[in-house]
């Protein structure tokens, strides 16, 4: 039931926000961690990615809050279009575990480039599955944060 009533709230979220604006588009949903991905098929997908994703975190964002406003304990949807944030989602992955072996080897921190609290939290769990590695990210109110990749303190390589 749960899953049910999360795809109808974050479909109608969705479709409140996109045909107002002229947009056409499909829906369909698949599960997600705890939540669901909410995958949105477009030929107007570049307006709706914007740079670097940024018009797609928007809408997330606003897809979160008026499902929350239903249902305050939703669980987290995902927005995705066009597999976009699935294949930055990798890529910035990558990226962390590859900073998180160079860490390994030579044992001097590095810091990723600013994220956004969801990607902030997709590097830390991902990056907790390698032993030896720590994370810590900035300790400020800023939207978007560093994060430090070190060893940890009773790594021995």
């Amino acid at each position: 039931m749960t899953a049910e009533r999360l795809t109808t709230l974050a479909t109608e979220a969705a479709t409140n926000l996109l045909t107002p604006l002229g947009f056409d588009f499909s829906l369909t949903t698949e599960p997600y961690e705890d939540g669901i991905s909410l995958l949105i098929t477009s030929a107007d997908a570049r307006f709706l990615i914007g740079d670097e994703g940024d018009r797609l975190d928007d809408l997330q964002y606003m897809v979160n809050r008026l499902v929350q406003a239903r249902w305050e304990e939703a669980p987290r949807v995902r927005v995705d279009c066009d597999n976009y944030r699935a294949r930055a989602e990798a890529k910035l992955l990558r990226r962390a575990r590859s900073r998180a072996e160079r860490v390994l080897k030579t044992g001097t921190p590095l810091l990723m480039e600013k994220l956004n609290a969801y990607q902030r939290r997709l590097v830390h769990n991902e990056l907790a599955t390698i032993p030896g590695i720590v994370t810590q990210s900035e300790d400020t109110d800023s939207r978007f944060k560093r994060i430090t990749i070190s060893r940890a303190a009773d790594y021995t390589a």
